[in-house]
């Protein structure tokens, strides 16, 4: 099969490479229909995060066609649509008894190679995948919207494990696409103000269209007087920080009210400063929110019923074979894209 793989940092290869295997009665392999690129494999794209070891395939966040069934799946049959979680988890530790999946003790993520596995994933033809992670596309919802299924359901999990109560006031720091779902996924469920937080101006005017209340630059010299007077004096309740560097976890932090949550969604930096007394002080609480806990259906049954829109949020769709040529531009920071879909197959 035709797939992109990465021999060495910052290249992508359109080649040959082997079908992947069927190696267990529970995998299906899935014709992939498109794929998303992930900012974490543009992270991975030049080794800074050292979990993208070449050789490798990337792409975790995709949508496909059943192409084969192990012996033993059930639910699935061949041509069904479907879409998959980036996570496979082993269903049988103590963290997924518990329900926690994404805290798997066994977990390996699709398109990952670090020190403890390589399992190749979803910028090719075919994928191979556990059952157990697949899920149904609802009937109108087209392939590469249900590519976005992953970065949805991020956002999700993000506000499940937040105890946000009626009527409060809520932040989100950073506009970018994980921002922007979020940002969606708050209007259609909570009662307070959302508020957001970008330096980039059109991002901002994104965030407003999505359903903020109101936006602001977090350069503003004058943004915590600002966000006082908005929430009477206390600060924002809850806060949602999906960028994952210092500055704007300190931001974070600085907006929050005294006895309010934290919620870290954003991965970027691997270690910052933090204003630990200010934290302890106020006595706040920070939640680090990792990957998707069982929140795939819930965010597949938004997109399908229009409660969020994903389709803006697409810049490009290109065929597979040009990913070396997104890869740049997303690591580049050209063109103020958000999302690029790689469709294998198309103009090979």
């Amino acid at each position: 099969m035709k797939a992109l793989l990465m021999k060495e940092y910052k290249t992508v290869t359109y080649t040959d490479v082997p079908d992947p295997d069927i190696t267990g009665a529970q995998d299906v392999l899935v014709k992939v229909k498109a794929a998303a690129i992930c900012g974490s494999d543009i992270h991975g794209f030049d080794g800074s995060t050292g979990r993208r070891k070449p050789p490798i395939i990337m792409g975790h966040e995709a949508a496909g066609e059943v192409a084969a069934l192990g012996a033993g799946v059930k639910g699935f049959k061949l041509r069904d649509r479907i879409t998959f979680d980036s996570t496979i988890y082993c269903g049988s530790c103590g963290y997924c008894r518990n329900g926690q999946v994404n805290l798997c003790d066994n977990r390996m993520v699709l398109g990952v190679s670090c020190d403890e596995y390589r399992r190749d994933g979803a910028f090719a033809e075919y994928a191979a995948v556990p059952a157990h992670i697949c899920y149904p596309l609802p009937p109108d919802l087209p392939y590469e919207e249900a590519a976005m299924t992953e970065p949805v359901g991020v956002a999700a999990h993000a506000l499940s494990i937040t105890p946000v109560g009626l009527n409060e006031t809520v932040a989100v720091v950073g506009a970018g696409l994980i921002g922007l779902l979020l940002i969606q996924i708050l209007r259609v469920s909570v009662s307070g103000r959302i508020i957001a937080l970008d330096p980039d101006p059109l991002r901002r005017e994104t965030a407003l269209s999505f359903g903020a209340d109101r936006c602001f630059d977090p350069a503003d010299e004058d943004l915590l007087s600002k966000i006082q007077e908005l929430t009477h004096g206390r600060g924002v309740d809850r806060v949602f920080e999906a960028v994952g560097a210092a500055a704007s976890i300190q931001t974070a932090i600085a907006l929050v009210r005294k006895g309010g949550s934290v919620t870290l969604i954003g991965n970027v930096s691997p270690a910052i400063e933090l204003p630990l007394q200010s934290v302890v002080s106020r006595q706040i609480s920070l939640l680090g929110s990792c990957a998707i806990s069982g929140e795939y259906p819930v965010a597949l049954d938004l997109m399908a019923r229009k409660k969020i829109d994903v389709r803006s949020l697409i810049s490009m769709k290109a065929p597979l074979k040009e990913g070396q040529i997104w890869f740049d531009k997303l690591y580049n920071r050209e063109d103020a894209l958000l999302k690029v879909i790689l469709i294998p197959g198309e103009h090979t």
